[in-house]
């Protein structure tokens, strides 16, 4: 499996739960605060490929996933 990215920013549950997630699956990922890091929406948005409302915004490799729930049901597909 690939890396995964998290793009998440701090006080946000969704962006622990998908650390927490990976965390617990053993995996290879990365969690990028966009807050810390200086990334804005509108950056986020030219890697996503589309207008980004939420986070967190979530890579396998280069392909965009989406969210928690997708990255949930992306992680119970390639695990089944």
């Amino acid at each position: 499996m690939k890396r995964i990215t998290i793009f998440g920013r701090e006080g946000c549950g969704f962006c622990k739960r998908a650390k927490e997630l990976c965390e617990m699956k053993d995996l290879n990922f990365i969690y990028i605060d966009i807050h810390k890091e200086g990334i804005s929406k509108a950056d986020l948005e030219k890697t996503v490929g589309k207008p980004v409302d939420t986070v967190p915004q979530v890579f396998h490799g280069q392909e965009h996933i989406g969210g928690y729930t997708e990255l949930a049901a992306f992680l119970e597909e390639a695990t089944a």
